[in-house]
């Protein structure tokens, strides 16, 4: 009687074992892999080109088929840096880890660059090509026609600020008129992206002085006024200039 207790007792255990694994979400057979790409900026100014760039790594998780509530859910887990590029005269751009439309667009725009495949094995043929093409890509405009179509930017979201050490000037850049906030013959070259093995880039906080002790959005939202309707660079927050993974 003793035995059978003890077996119905390790029984359990597994079936609540087995319960926590399908409302974590996680997947038995795991098809994507934790890898590393370059993100590059180039700018065109009077002075020449200035270019900044930074190492994201990116680790991709798919939900089991079993899973509470989405099954097969990508989600991406980024660490890294938003890039820098110094214009000089203390004039600095920003591209996020965010693009406008979309606050994972770092843990996505690798793949979205890379030809979509179909059948059961979409998703690991997708990695496994984005991974086999090592020479960068230029980042489009927009990912596809429809994204034209609804004005949604295939680019990083672009800010800078009047004060590096006040927060709450931060300020949108206009990809398409980098002239209107920086001044005449500043335009942004091109945007780029490239696997690598390099080591994640650090060191943003150092410009940033406040950006360690910042919650939530860096700029002071104000009440009663809805999330969509606030201007974009009242929704930006820490996570958007550095994410370290698992928080």
């Amino acid at each position: 009687m003793q035995q059978f207790g003890q077996i119905t007792r390790r029984m359990s255990g597994w079936v609540m074992l087995c319960l926590a694994l399908a409302v974590a979400g996680c997947s038995l057979t795991d098809q994507t892999p934790v890898y590393r790409y370059r993100l590059t900026v180039e700018v065109d100014t009077p002075d020449g080109v200035k270019t900044g760039s930074s190492v994201i790594e990116v680790d991709t998780e798919v939900a089991g088929g079993y899973s509470i509530p989405t099954p097969g859910r990508v989600t991406n887990r980024v660490r890294g840096e938003a890039v820098t590029v110094d214009l000089g005269e203390g004039r600095v751009l920003f591209a996020l880890l965010r693009s406008e439309a979309d606050i994972d667009w770092a843990g996505r725009v690798m793949y979205r660059l890379s030809p979509q495949y179909a059948g059961e094995n979409a998703l690991r043929d997708g990695y496994r090509n984005m991974l086999r093409h090592r020479p960068e890509r230029t980042v489009p405009r927009h990912f596809s026609r429809a994204d034209q179509v609804n004005k949604r930017s295939a680019y990083p979201m672009l800010v800078t600020f009047g004060d590096l050490d006040d927060p709450a000037s931060v300020e949108r850049v206009d990809p398409d008129d980098l002239a209107a906030t920086f001044g005449e013959g500043v335009r942004l070259k091109r945007i780029t992206v490239q696997v690598t093995d390099d080591p994640v880039t650090s060191g943003i906080g150092q410009r940033l002085g406040w950006l360690e002790s910042s919650v939530g959005s860096i700029v002071k939202q104000p009440r009663g006024v809805p999330i969509g309707d606030m201007p974009i660079e009242q929704r930006v927050n820490k996570g958007d200039f550095r994410r370290k993974g698992m928080q």
